[in-house]
């Protein structure tokens, strides 16, 4: 599913790295653990969370994420936003909770990592 789809359809506002909303994600992970993500290890992975902190950009890049979706409204803050343009790293904002976004997303054909 592209990136433009799934901000659609989480009624996603797009914070940065447009030109990137036609890559394709298959599978996402979703935690306010950073430890936990810290072990995947996958391609084109959509992490889904609610922590919207310099620490997720940061363990997102160790993790090669280049995809993050943050739910329950939380807002990135310029400086967020700013490190995650740097990274090439396509930020979404839903204010849906993290339970809804995992259904929407899971009914449209997006698998779990594992």
């Amino acid at each position: 599913m592209k990136l433009r789809e799934i901000s659609e359809l989480l009624n996603g506002n797009i914070l940065c790295c447009e030109n990137r909303l036609n890559d394709e994600v298959h599978v996402a992970f979703a935690s306010d653990l950073m430890s936990d993500v810290l072990t995947l290890r996958t391609d084109n992975l959509l992490l889904i969370t609610g922590l919207s902190n310099i620490q997720t950009i940061r363990t997102a890049e160790m993790a090669d994420i280049n995809y993050i979706l943050l739910v329950r409204n939380k807002k990135a803050n310029p400086a967020f936003i700013k490190l995650a343009a740097e990274n090439n790293q396509v930020i979404i904002e839903s204010s849906f909770s993290m339970f809804r976004v995992c259904g929407i997303l899971y009914q449209a054909g997006i698998k779990a990592i594992y």
